[in-house]
Protein backbone atom coordinates (compact mmCIF):
# COMPACT_ATOMS: atom_id res chain seq x y z
CA UNK A 1 0.00 0.00 0.00
CA UNK A 2 1.41 3.42 -0.97
CA UNK A 3 2.15 6.33 1.25
CA UNK A 4 -0.67 8.24 -0.26
CA UNK A 5 -3.62 5.24 0.35
CA UNK A 6 -2.48 4.99 3.46
CA UNK A 7 -2.79 8.34 4.07
CA UNK A 8 -6.33 8.71 2.88
CA UNK A 9 -7.52 5.29 4.94
CA UNK A 10 -6.15 6.97 7.58
CA UNK A 11 -8.12 10.03 6.78
CA UNK A 12 -11.48 8.42 6.16
CA UNK A 13 -11.81 7.59 9.71
CA UNK A 14 -12.58 11.57 10.84
CA UNK A 15 -15.22 11.32 8.51
CA UNK A 16 -16.66 8.53 9.80
CA UNK A 17 -17.18 8.91 12.87
CA UNK A 18 -17.74 12.36 12.26
CA UNK A 19 -21.08 10.93 10.60
CA UNK A 20 -22.45 10.26 14.21
CA UNK A 21 -22.44 13.40 15.06
CA UNK A 22 -25.96 15.37 14.08
CA UNK A 23 -27.71 11.87 15.24
CA UNK A 24 -25.52 11.98 19.04
CA UNK A 25 -26.19 15.64 19.32
CA UNK A 26 -30.01 15.36 18.61
CA UNK A 27 -30.69 12.00 20.68
CA UNK A 28 -28.30 12.07 23.34
CA UNK A 29 -27.40 16.12 24.40
CA UNK A 30 -29.09 18.03 26.55
CA UNK A 31 -31.55 20.98 24.00
CA UNK A 32 -30.08 24.48 23.47
CA UNK A 33 -26.56 23.71 25.03
CA UNK A 34 -24.91 23.85 21.58
CA UNK A 35 -21.71 26.14 23.29
CA UNK A 36 -21.32 23.31 25.84
CA UNK A 37 -21.25 20.64 23.46
CA UNK A 38 -18.72 22.81 21.25
CA UNK A 39 -16.65 22.99 25.01
CA UNK A 40 -16.88 19.58 26.14
CA UNK A 41 -15.93 18.18 22.72
CA UNK A 42 -12.75 20.65 22.57
CA UNK A 43 -11.29 20.91 26.23
CA UNK A 44 -10.87 16.90 27.41
CA UNK A 45 -9.36 15.86 24.24
CA UNK A 46 -7.06 18.80 24.16
CA UNK A 47 -6.10 18.35 27.57
CA UNK A 48 -5.77 14.94 27.32
CA UNK A 49 -3.31 14.85 24.28
CA UNK A 50 -1.17 17.65 25.76
CA UNK A 51 -0.42 15.42 28.92
CA UNK A 52 0.03 12.77 26.35
CA UNK A 53 2.75 14.43 24.64
CA UNK A 54 4.29 17.08 26.80
CA UNK A 55 5.87 19.41 23.90
CA UNK A 56 5.62 22.84 23.92
CA UNK A 57 5.35 24.80 20.57
CA UNK A 58 8.26 27.04 19.49
CA UNK A 59 8.19 30.79 20.08
CA UNK A 60 7.17 31.38 16.09
CA UNK A 61 4.34 29.13 15.93
CA UNK A 62 2.26 30.76 18.61
CA UNK A 63 0.65 32.80 15.98
CA UNK A 64 0.13 29.98 13.24
CA UNK A 65 -1.17 27.80 16.62
CA UNK A 66 -3.65 30.64 17.34
CA UNK A 67 -5.39 30.82 13.57
CA UNK A 68 -5.48 27.02 13.02
CA UNK A 69 -7.22 26.59 16.47
CA UNK A 70 -9.59 29.21 15.72
CA UNK A 71 -10.22 27.88 12.44
CA UNK A 72 -10.47 24.46 13.00
CA UNK A 73 -11.76 24.61 16.39
CA UNK A 74 -12.82 27.88 18.43
CA UNK A 75 -15.03 29.00 15.70
CA UNK A 76 -15.69 25.56 13.27
CA UNK A 77 -17.03 23.85 16.70
CA UNK A 78 -19.55 26.58 17.92
CA UNK A 79 -20.73 26.95 14.25
CA UNK A 80 -21.27 22.99 13.62
CA UNK A 81 -23.67 22.61 16.89
CA UNK A 82 -25.27 25.39 16.49
CA UNK A 83 -26.24 24.09 12.75
CA UNK A 84 -26.65 20.78 14.15
CA UNK A 85 -29.03 21.94 16.61
CA UNK A 86 -30.82 23.91 13.85
CA UNK A 87 -30.66 22.25 11.16
CA UNK A 88 -32.06 18.47 10.09
CA UNK A 89 -28.80 16.52 9.90
CA UNK A 90 -28.96 15.93 6.37
CA UNK A 91 -29.63 19.55 5.08
CA UNK A 92 -26.32 20.25 7.30
CA UNK A 93 -24.71 17.41 5.55
CA UNK A 94 -25.19 19.58 1.87
CA UNK A 95 -23.70 22.12 3.44
CA UNK A 96 -20.50 20.35 4.98
CA UNK A 97 -20.37 18.28 1.66
CA UNK A 98 -19.75 21.51 -0.55
CA UNK A 99 -15.90 22.15 1.73
CA UNK A 100 -14.12 20.60 -1.18
CA UNK A 101 -15.72 23.38 -3.86
CA UNK A 102 -14.95 26.01 -0.74
CA UNK A 103 -11.13 24.61 -0.34
CA UNK A 104 -10.45 25.07 -4.21
CA UNK A 105 -11.86 29.03 -3.78
CA UNK A 106 -9.48 29.44 -0.81
CA UNK A 107 -6.55 27.90 -2.92
CA UNK A 108 -7.13 30.36 -5.89
CA UNK A 109 -8.06 33.05 -4.36
CA UNK A 110 -5.67 33.29 -2.17
CA UNK A 111 -2.53 31.19 -3.17
CA UNK A 112 -3.43 31.44 -6.80
CA UNK A 113 -3.32 27.36 -6.93
CA UNK A 114 -5.86 26.23 -9.86
CA UNK A 115 -7.48 22.67 -8.72
CA UNK A 116 -7.49 19.88 -11.42
CA UNK A 117 -10.95 19.97 -13.17
CA UNK A 118 -11.40 16.82 -12.93
CA UNK A 119 -11.34 16.54 -8.90
CA UNK A 120 -13.53 19.87 -8.79
CA UNK A 121 -15.99 17.45 -11.19
CA UNK A 122 -16.30 15.05 -8.49
CA UNK A 123 -16.67 17.20 -6.04
CA UNK A 124 -19.82 18.59 -7.28
CA UNK A 125 -20.84 15.70 -8.37
CA UNK A 126 -20.28 14.38 -4.48
CA UNK A 127 -22.40 17.76 -3.44
CA UNK A 128 -25.41 17.07 -6.07
CA UNK A 129 -25.30 13.37 -4.60
CA UNK A 130 -25.89 14.72 -0.80
CA UNK A 131 -28.47 17.29 -2.29
CA UNK A 132 -30.82 14.90 -4.02
CA UNK A 133 -30.75 12.27 -1.08
CA UNK A 134 -31.53 15.25 1.19
CA UNK A 135 -34.36 17.35 -1.00
CA UNK A 136 -36.04 14.33 -1.70
CA UNK A 137 -37.49 13.72 1.50
CA UNK A 138 -39.12 16.73 3.99
CA UNK A 139 -36.72 19.86 4.66
CA UNK A 140 -37.06 22.61 7.18
CA UNK A 141 -34.83 25.42 6.38
CA UNK A 142 -33.51 27.93 9.22
CA UNK A 143 -32.07 30.74 8.23
CA UNK A 144 -29.64 31.32 11.26
CA UNK A 145 -28.44 27.39 10.74
CA UNK A 146 -27.83 27.72 7.20
CA UNK A 147 -25.84 30.57 7.81
CA UNK A 148 -23.72 28.95 11.10
CA UNK A 149 -23.52 25.83 8.75
CA UNK A 150 -21.75 28.02 5.84
CA UNK A 151 -19.99 29.67 8.03
CA UNK A 152 -18.11 26.59 9.66
CA UNK A 153 -17.21 24.49 6.63
CA UNK A 154 -15.85 28.00 5.77
CA UNK A 155 -13.80 28.22 8.44
CA UNK A 156 -12.68 24.31 8.31
CA UNK A 157 -11.74 24.71 4.87
CA UNK A 158 -9.73 27.09 5.18
CA UNK A 159 -7.98 25.62 8.39
CA UNK A 160 -7.85 22.11 5.66
CA UNK A 161 -5.47 24.60 3.26
CA UNK A 162 -3.07 26.32 5.66
CA UNK A 163 -3.07 22.99 7.96
CA UNK A 164 -1.15 21.12 4.41
CA UNK A 165 0.41 24.57 3.99
CA UNK A 166 2.32 25.29 7.32
CA UNK A 167 3.38 21.66 8.37
CA UNK A 168 4.43 20.45 11.77
CA UNK A 169 6.50 22.84 14.01
CA UNK A 170 10.07 22.27 14.38
CA UNK A 171 10.64 18.80 17.07
CA UNK A 172 6.32 18.79 17.33
CA UNK A 173 4.31 15.82 16.27
CA UNK A 174 1.05 16.12 14.83
CA UNK A 175 -0.60 14.93 18.54
CA UNK A 176 0.94 17.79 19.93
CA UNK A 177 -0.24 20.24 17.36
CA UNK A 178 -3.87 18.97 17.30
CA UNK A 179 -3.87 19.39 21.57
CA UNK A 180 -2.40 22.68 21.04
CA UNK A 181 -5.11 23.60 18.88
CA UNK A 182 -7.95 22.10 20.97
CA UNK A 183 -6.98 23.63 23.99
CA UNK A 184 -6.56 26.97 22.40
CA UNK A 185 -10.12 26.35 20.87
CA UNK A 186 -11.83 26.20 24.21
CA UNK A 187 -10.49 29.18 25.45
CA UNK A 188 -12.45 30.67 22.31
CA UNK A 189 -15.32 28.59 22.70
CA UNK A 190 -15.31 29.22 27.28
CA UNK A 191 -17.16 32.96 27.15
CA UNK A 192 -19.80 31.58 24.59
CA UNK A 193 -21.41 29.20 27.01
CA UNK A 194 -23.10 32.00 29.02
CA UNK A 195 -24.18 34.11 26.22
CA UNK A 196 -25.42 31.87 23.53
CA UNK A 197 -26.67 28.42 25.80
CA UNK A 198 -30.40 28.80 27.04
CA UNK A 199 -31.40 24.87 27.91
CA UNK A 200 -31.13 23.85 31.41
CA UNK A 201 -27.70 21.86 32.19
CA UNK A 202 -28.16 18.15 32.75
CA UNK A 203 -25.34 15.65 33.02
CA UNK A 204 -27.29 12.42 32.94
CA UNK A 205 -26.70 9.32 31.51
CA UNK A 206 -27.14 9.83 28.02
CA UNK A 207 -25.67 13.00 28.40
CA UNK A 208 -22.20 11.76 29.57
CA UNK A 209 -22.11 8.66 26.95
CA UNK A 210 -22.61 11.33 24.13
CA UNK A 211 -19.76 14.04 25.38
CA UNK A 212 -17.49 11.53 26.12
CA UNK A 213 -18.44 9.78 22.09
CA UNK A 214 -17.85 13.31 20.86
CA UNK A 215 -14.11 13.87 23.07
CA UNK A 216 -12.89 10.69 22.39
CA UNK A 217 -13.66 9.02 19.13
CA UNK A 218 -15.17 11.98 17.71
CA UNK A 219 -12.64 14.53 18.63
CA UNK A 220 -8.80 13.07 20.24
CA UNK A 221 -8.84 10.24 17.74
CA UNK A 222 -10.54 11.66 14.48
CA UNK A 223 -8.75 15.11 14.49
CA UNK A 224 -5.18 13.48 15.21
CA UNK A 225 -5.83 11.45 11.97
CA UNK A 226 -7.16 14.05 9.85
CA UNK A 227 -4.38 16.94 10.68
CA UNK A 228 -2.13 13.56 9.87
CA UNK A 229 -3.72 13.33 6.48
CA UNK A 230 -4.29 16.94 6.09
CA UNK A 231 -0.37 17.36 6.06
CA UNK A 232 0.12 14.48 3.17
CA UNK A 233 -2.47 14.99 1.17
CA UNK A 234 -3.68 17.84 -1.29
CA UNK A 235 -6.11 20.28 0.62
CA UNK A 236 -9.00 19.68 -1.75
CA UNK A 237 -8.96 15.77 -1.46
CA UNK A 238 -8.82 15.94 2.40
CA UNK A 239 -11.51 17.82 1.90
CA UNK A 240 -13.53 15.38 -0.28
CA UNK A 241 -12.96 12.72 2.54
CA UNK A 242 -15.77 14.75 4.38
CA UNK A 243 -18.60 13.37 2.01
CA UNK A 244 -18.65 10.36 3.48
CA UNK A 245 -19.64 12.10 7.07
CA UNK A 246 -23.20 12.48 5.39
CA UNK A 247 -23.40 8.96 4.22
CA UNK A 248 -22.61 7.33 7.54
CA UNK A 249 -25.14 9.69 8.95
CA UNK A 250 -27.97 8.43 6.89
CA UNK A 251 -26.52 4.91 7.68
CA UNK A 252 -26.86 5.68 11.64
CA UNK A 253 -30.27 7.34 10.90
CA UNK A 254 -31.47 3.87 9.04
CA UNK A 255 -29.93 1.66 12.03
CA UNK A 256 -30.19 3.23 14.92
CA UNK A 257 -33.32 5.63 14.42
CA UNK A 258 -35.24 3.82 12.20
CA UNK A 259 -35.67 6.57 9.87
CA UNK A 260 -36.36 4.94 5.93
CA UNK A 261 -34.66 6.14 3.04
CA UNK A 262 -36.13 6.21 -0.26
CA UNK A 263 -34.57 4.89 -3.33
CA UNK A 264 -33.54 8.03 -5.24
CA UNK A 265 -32.10 8.89 -1.37
CA UNK A 266 -29.72 5.82 -1.39
CA UNK A 267 -29.23 6.43 -5.08
CA UNK A 268 -27.83 10.00 -3.94
CA UNK A 269 -25.55 9.00 -1.16
CA UNK A 270 -24.35 6.41 -3.24
CA UNK A 271 -23.44 9.22 -5.85
CA UNK A 272 -21.61 10.89 -3.22
CA UNK A 273 -19.87 7.81 -1.88
CA UNK A 274 -18.51 6.97 -5.23
CA UNK A 275 -17.77 10.91 -6.05
CA UNK A 276 -15.87 10.99 -2.91
CA UNK A 277 -13.82 7.96 -3.25
CA UNK A 278 -13.01 8.36 -6.84
CA UNK A 279 -12.21 11.92 -6.15
CA UNK A 280 -9.09 10.86 -4.43
CA UNK A 281 -7.82 9.60 -7.59
CA UNK A 282 -8.15 12.61 -9.58
CA UNK A 283 -4.59 14.30 -11.04
CA UNK A 284 -3.31 16.76 -8.06
CA UNK A 285 -1.08 18.99 -10.29
CA UNK A 286 -2.27 21.54 -13.09
CA UNK A 287 -0.81 20.77 -16.29
CA UNK A 288 2.47 22.46 -16.90
CA UNK A 289 3.33 22.69 -12.96
CA UNK A 290 7.01 22.09 -12.07
CA UNK A 291 7.72 19.84 -9.90
CA UNK A 292 10.78 19.69 -7.58
CA UNK A 293 12.88 16.04 -7.61
CA UNK A 294 11.11 14.64 -4.77
CA UNK A 295 7.82 14.99 -7.13
CA UNK A 296 5.94 17.65 -5.12
CA UNK A 297 4.27 20.08 -7.17
CA UNK A 298 7.08 23.21 -6.63
CA UNK A 299 5.41 25.98 -4.16
CA UNK A 300 3.65 23.38 -1.51
CA UNK A 301 5.08 22.38 1.16
CA UNK A 302 7.28 18.70 1.38
CA UNK A 303 6.15 15.65 3.25
CA UNK A 304 6.36 16.41 7.43
CA UNK A 305 7.25 13.21 9.18
CA UNK A 306 4.21 10.60 10.54
CA UNK A 307 2.67 11.61 14.02
CA UNK A 308 3.38 8.82 16.70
Amino acid sequence: MTDRARATLLGAIAPVVWGTTYAVTTELLPPDRPMTAALLRAAPAGVLLLLLTRQIPPAGWWGRLVVLAVLNIGAFFPLLFLGAYRLPGGLAAVVGSAQPLIVAAVLLLAFRQSTPARQLLWAVLAVTGVGLAVFAGPVTVDALGITAALAGTASMATGVVLTRRWGLPPRMSGLAVTGWQLVLGAVVIAPLVPVLDTGPFVLDGPAIAGYTWLAVPGTTIAYAVWFSAGRRLPATSTAMLGALSPVVAALVGWVWLGQALSGVQSAGFALALVAALLGQTAAHRPAGTPRRPGGEPAGCPGRVPAAP
